[in-house]
């Protein structure tokens, strides 16, 4: 791990201006900074602070470069994407220690989110040679009918902080296989991260203006891009309140949205045959990036009779987790990702002892020596949380687990569904009967029978209710995103 911090003081202290029409701009006059999650007085670099002028710049350099990459053969874009890819994984050590910087997730996780973005590039890039069209019979003689699929156009890409790697990617990947060009908007708490990315999309090939890069706020950039008259896509991946307020934002000018929102997603235990084995799927799946995860599970809906075994066997598995820095060894869980974040949580905490949960683990602010230079959270555990209160209903975006008891399976289903959200679901138990039951049954985009709630690189990935609107993303259902269908008739 010392090979992080070696790279780190070399490497911390830089200005980074826009990516703009294949150029790195100056950052001109307005900059800010922005600091180690893990360390608070770690400035790790400035980072220009744009306005509507550079987006309007971006854009139209984005609707210039689109009108002949859209021309480009599909196979011929996925070429570059595998390109992109491949140094994606020639640059892991680079990537994963800035966003292990930025973000505050430990090192493991950090090379694993630069893999998995590789993964899902390569996935992309195979899309552009999957496009898909249909010939049908004609209703008159000599004549024939067909659909083609067209790329939209220039697409606004709003990422968070919590996958600065992946998620981007999630989102360049397939708009540049399907014919499109993007303007990245990364958030403003972690843009190092897309800055190196430019670099690896130019470096592969990728002609100049396809792909941007405007830093700054949500309420400066983001606005600019959503409301300007040549963007015909927003992907935004973020709270579903924001979510909420891009859509209807983007709904005045017909603009078509993609929205990866919020989740409050259940580990429901139905039967099992070891409780450690099930603990150890929901911890992985609970404590990942800190719990600041859309798809964290946050709260095990179990039958009473297997309650206190299974609480058991969670204490076990989640005194095991390593809290620490990324360059901690064998540290397995950072720090959140602001100060401001961390008192959120600490507030839900509270909220729920107030509500009458037993805190059985965990549950505090972690000052103690170097923990004080961070925003560190121990891992916490409630138990008897009422299936009403607000622990049980309401995102938390943090490491806190909530152990709700239920009597029966009829009512374990229904308040796996009792929230506002429906973004992915785990459901453990050995009768396939259940697991199909619940899988028809759940309201929620996603369903993972006796595992956490990893996705896959070739999935559709989405949710429904205040979780998702739109085209899933990841998976071949992306094209109903960025394309458009036109139809053509043929008479001879």
């Amino acid at each position: 791990m010392s090979d992080m911090l070696n790279w780190l003081a070399g490497a911390v202290g830089g200005t980074y201006g826009n990516f703009i029409g294949g150029e790195w701009k100056p950052a001109g006059d307005k900059t800010s900074r922005i600091f180690n999650p893990a360390d608070r007085d770690q400035s790790l670099g400035r980072f220009a602070d744009s306005g509507a002028a550079e987006v309007d710049e971006a854009v139209v350099a984005a609707h210039k470069a689109w009108l002949s990459w859209r021309q480009v053969p599909g196979p011929d874009r996925g070429a570059i994407l595998f390109r992109a890819a491949d140094l994606l994984e020639q640059r892991i050590d680079e990537l994963a220690f800035i966003l292990a910087a930025e973000q505050g997730k430990v090192l493991a996780e950090a090379r694993g989110e630069v893999g998995r973005a590789a993964k899902e590039l390569r996935f992309s890039a195979g899309e552009a040679s999957r496009i898909d069209g249909d010939v049908l019979p004609s209703e008159k003689r000599n004549g024939f009918a067909m659909t083609l699929r067209e790329p939209i156009g220039v697409v606004a890409a709003i990422g968070p902080w919590n996958f600065p790697v992946v998620t981007p990617v999630r989102k360049i990947g397939p708009a540049l296989a399907f014919g499109c060009s993007v303007v990245l908007k990364s958030s403003n708490l972690t843009p190092w991260s897309a800055v190196k990315l430019m670099d690896v999309f130019r470096d592969a090939g990728v002609p100049a203006g396809v792909v941007s890069l405007v830093l700054g706020s949500g309420r400066a950039v983001g606005e600019a891009l959503i409301r300007h008259p040549l963007v015909r896509g927003v992907s935004f991946t973020g709270s579903t309140g924001t979510g909420v307020a891009i859509n209807s934002e983007a709904g005045r000018r017909l603009v078509r949205t993609q929205l990866e929102l919020g989740g409050k997603n259940p580990a429901v235990v139905l039967d099992y045959d070891n409780a450690a084995t099930i603990a150890r799927q929901i911890a992985g799946a609970a404590f990942a990036c800190s719990g600041q995860r859309c798809t964290a599970l946050s709260r095990i809906v179990v039958l009473e009779k297997n309650a206190r075994e299974l609480t058991e066997a969670l204490e076990a598995e989640m005194a095991a987790i390593s809290v620490g820095p990324a360059w901690q060894a064998g540290a397995t869980m950072g720090p959140l990702i602001t100060a401001q974040h961390k008192a959120s949580v600490m507030g839900h905490i509270a909220h729920a002892r107030e509500d009458g949960a037993t805190l059985a683990l965990g549950g505090t602010s972690m000052e103690d020596g170097d923990f004080a230079r961070g925003h560190f959270v121990a891992p916490t555990l409630f138990t008897g949380v009422a299936k009403t209160s607000r622990l049980a209903l309401e995102e938390v975006f943090g490491p806190v687990l909530a152990v709700v008891p239920v009597g029966s399976i009829d009512e374990a289903i229904e308040v796996a569904n009792s929230v506002e959200y429906g973004l992915a679901a785990s459901v453990y138990t050995n009768d396939v009967n259940l697991s199909l039951r619940f899988a028809r049954e759940s309201q929620s985009g996603m369903v993972h029978v006796n595992h956490g709630t990893a996705s896959e690189a070739h999935m559709p990935f989405g949710g429904v209710k205040a979780s998702g609107f739109g085209a899933y993303s990841i998976g071949h259902s992306n094209q109903e995103f960025f394309t458009t269908v036109k139809a053509v008739y043929f008479q001879s």
